[in-house]
C-alpha cells in the first residue's frame, strides 16, 4: 500500500530533515547539542529576514530603473502583516464580499500590495490591469505554482487548474465539442426544466416556499451530468429542502441522498480556505487532506462511467478516423476518442462539471433574486418572453439571440455579482501596470508576483459607473414611457446593457432556457425572509451601509463561485392559477 503524505507533512518536510540534520551535523563537530538547537534556529530567522529586505531593496531598484514604482503596501500592526491576513479571513467569514478589500482600496488606489507573511501579494480593481493579465499580456501571466497546488487535489491538472501547453492541450481537447449549439442541448434543458418546475408548483400549492438556490444547483448537476456523461446524477428526484420554521422530516434523507452534490460542495469550501490562507495553507491539513472523503464520492461516480466509456472504445478499429461529434454525443464521447488516459478524462471532465453546475445555477439564482426584488423589471422581461416566444412554445436558439432585454438582465446580475468575485494570477516575468493617472509613474510588477484581481470591486467603482446614464421604464397598460435618470454603479438597472452582445455559449443558453420556461409559467415571484435560517441573513447593522450591502435580503459569500447562504427561498404565482 503506498504511503501518502499529508499536504502539512509535504509541506513541513524539508524543515523535518534539514533541521535536525543541521543540528546533527554541527554536534558531530564538536558544538554542544544545546547551542546548536539554537544556533540553528537563529540562523534560519536571520537569513530570512535578510533575504526579505534583500529581495525588497532589489524590486524597489528594479523599479526605479524601469522609471517605474511599487504599489502601496498596506501596513499593519504585526509581525509579517499577521493581523491584516486574520483581518481578511474574518471579514470572508463574517462579512459582506470584499469589506476590507474596499476599504484598503479607497484608501490606497486601484493597484496595493497586502504583503501577507513577508510575500508580495498585490490586489488590483483596475479594469486596464485585468485586461493585461487577461488579454493583452496573457502570456506574461499564469496561475502559477502556488494556487495550482491548492487546487490539485480537487481539479488535478484540468482545464482551469493548468498553464502553459497543458492549459492548451485541455483547451484543444474539448473547444471542438463546444464549437457549436445543439437542438439536443434545448431537449436536455427541457427535460430536466419540467421536473424543476413541476416540483416549484407542487411546493407553492402546498403554501411554502422553496430554496430556489438549491432546486437550480440540482437542475445544473442534472443537466450538466447527463450532458458530459450520458448519465445523469438525478438530484431532482431527491426530496427537496423546506424552510428551517417548517418541520417535514426529510432533511436527513436529503442529506445521504444528495450525497454527489453535497461532496462538490464539501471539495469546494475546503479549496477556497486553502487560497486565502495562501502559501501555509498546507499548515491547516497536517493531519490529513481534507478533500480526500469528498473526492472518494465525487471519484465513484465519475470513474467508473469513464471506465466502462474506454473499454467501449477499445472495441472499436483503432485504425479508424476520428468520427465528426454528432448530435447526441457527450463530451465523454468525444474525449475518449482523444485520449485513452483516464486521469486526463477524468481531470477534464470534473473541471467542466464544476463550472457547468455552478456558473448556470448561481446566474439563475442571482437573476431570481433580482427579479423578486424588482416587480417592475420581472414584467418587463416577461413581456418580452411572452411576445418573443408565447406562453408554452420551447424557445429556440434565435429566440434566445432576439431577446435583448433577456440578454441585459443576466448582463446586470452578473455585473452586480460576478459568479467569481475574487482571482488571481502569478507574473512571470516582471511588468509594469499603467496608473489611474496617465501622468504618474506606471507601477512595477516583480517577476513570480501574486497579483489578485476583483471583477467584483472592479464592476461597483463609482469612478467609472458614475457618468452611466440609463432609460427609467414606467410600465403602463398602453404604454411605456422613457425617463433619463442617473444609473451609479450600486444600482440593479439592466438597460445599461441594452447595446451589449453575449457569445453564444453553453451556460449562458441554458440560463437563457430556464428563465424562458420559469416565466411562461410563474407571472411573478417575491422573496420569502422569514424562510432563510437566521444565521444566514444579513446582520441588522448592515442596513446603515451605503450601497447594495445596505440594501440586500441575502448574504453573498463564495466558495470557488458565489452563492447564497441559507438558500434563496422564494414564492411564485403558476399563471394557471392566475388565469382561472
Amino acid at each position: 500500500m503506498k504511503l501518502a503524505l499529508t499536504p502539512g507533512i509535504k509541506f513541513l518536510l524539508p524543515a523535518l530533515i534539514t533541521l535536525p540534520a543541521s543540528i546533527l551535523g554541527l554536534t558531530l563537530f564538536g558544538v554542544p547539542f544545546l547551542l546548536s538547537l539554537v544556533a540553528i534556529p537563529t540562523a534560519i530567522s536571520v537569513f530570512l529576514v535578510l533575504r526579505v529586505l534583500r529581495d525588497d531593496f532589489k524590486w524597489r531598484r528594479a523599479a526605479a530603473r524601469a522609471g517605474a514604482r511599487m504599489p502601496p503596501r498596506v501596513v499593519g500592526s504585526q509581525w509579517g502583516n499577521w493581523d491584516v491576513l486574520k483581518t481578511m479571513l474574518k471579514a470572508w467569514e463574517e462579512g459582506y464580499i470584499g469589506d476590507y478589500m474596499v476599504d484598503q482600496m479607497h484608501a490606497l488606489g486601484s493597484l496595493f500590495d497586502m504583503h501577507v507573511l513577508w510575500a508580495n501579494l498585490f490586489l488590483t480593481t483596475s479594469p486596464q490591469h485585468i485586461h493585461l493579465m487577461l488579454a493583452t499580456d496573457f502570456a506574461n501571466f499564469e496561475k502559477g505554482p502556488t494556487l495550482r497546488n491548492s487546487l490539485e487535489s480537487v481539479l488535478g491538472q484540468g482545464v482551469f487548474n493548468s498553464d502553459g501547453d497543458m492549459w492548451k492541450f485541455h483547451r484543444s481537447m474539448t473547444r471542438p465539442f463546444f464549437s457549436r449549439d445543439r437542438i439536443t442541448h434545448f431537449e436536455l434543458f427541457d427535460h430536466h426544466a419540467n421536473i424543476a418546475i413541476s416540483l416549484m408548483k407542487e411546493r407553492f400549492r402546498a403554501g411554502h416556499a422553496i430554496d430556489f438556490q438549491d432546486l437550480m444547483l440540482r437542475f445544473t448537476a442534472d443537466s450538466a451530468t447527463q450532458f458530459l456523461f450520458g448519465t445523469c446524477v438525478n438530484s431532482l428526484t431527491v426530496p427537496l429542502p423546506y424552510p428551517h420554521n417548517v418541520y417535514r422530516g426529510h432533511s436527513q434523507e436529503t442529506q445521504a441522498d444528495n450525497a454527489f452534490t453535497q461532496a462538490l460542495l464539501q471539495a469546494q469550501d475546503v479549496l477556497i480556505l486553502r487560497q486565502r490562507k495562501g502559501w501555509i495553507w498546507p499548515l491547516g491539513e497536517i493531519r490529513g487532506d481534507r478533500t480526500a472523503g469528498p473526492m472518494k464520492v465525487i471519484r465513484n461516480f465519475i470513474e467508473p462511467i469513464i471506465a466502462s466509456a474506454l473499454e467501449k472504445k477499445l472495441d472499436v478499429d483503432s485504425d479508424k478516423k476520428a468520427r465528426e461529434i454528432g448530435d447526441d454525443d457527450t463530451l465523454l464521447d468525444h474525449l475518449v476518442d482523444v485520449t485513452s488516459d483516464p486521469t486526463v478524462i477524468r481531470d477534464e471532465t470534473l473541471n467542466i462539471l464544476l463550472a457547468a453546475r455552478d456558473t448556470t445555477g448561481i446566474t439563475l439564482t442571482l437573476v431570481m433574486y433580482f427579479l423578486s426584488m424588482y416587480p417592475a423589471i420581472m414584467a418587463r422581461l416577461r413581456e418580452e418572453i411572452l411576445d418573443k416566444v408565447g406562453p408554452e412554445r420551447q424557445p429556440t436558439f434565435a429566440d434566445i439571440k432576439d431577446m435583448k432585454f433577456l440578454r441585459a438582465v443576466i448582463n446586470e446580475t452578473l455585473r452586480l455579482y460576478p459568479l467569481v468575485p475574487f482571482n488571481v494570477r502569478e507574473s512571470i516575468n516582471a511588468t509594469t501596470f499603467p496608473a489611474d493617472d496617465p501622468t504618474d509613474k506606471p507601477y512595477y510588477i516583480p517577476p513570480r508576483t501574486s497579483i489578485a484581481y476583483s471583477v467584483f470591486l472592479m464592476h461597483r467603482r463609482t469612478d467609472l459607473w458614475v457618468l452611466t446614464v440609463r432609460l427609467h421604464h414606467t410600465h403602463t397598460q398602453a404604454k411605456a414611457s422613457l425617463t433619463p435618470l442617473p444609473a451609479s454603479a450600486e444600482e440593479f438597472d439592466p438597460d445599461r446593457f441594452l447595446d451589449e452582445r453575449l457569445k453564444k455559449q453553453f451556460a449562458y443558453n441554458e440560463a437563457s432556457f430556464m428563465l424562458v420556461r420559469l416565466l411562461q409559467n410563474f407571472s411573478s415571484f417575491s422573496l420569502v425572509e422569514e424562510a432563510f435560517p437566521p444565521s444566514a441573513r444579513p446582520p441588522k447593522e448592515w442596513a446603515v451601509c451605503p450601497g447594495r450591502k445596505g440594501i440586500e435580503k441575502f448574504w453573498p459569500k463564495v466558495n470557488l463561485t458565489l452563492y447564497s447562504a441559507g438558500g434563496m427561498w422564494i414564492k411564485g404565482t403558476d399563471v394557471e392559477e392566475t388565469s382561472v
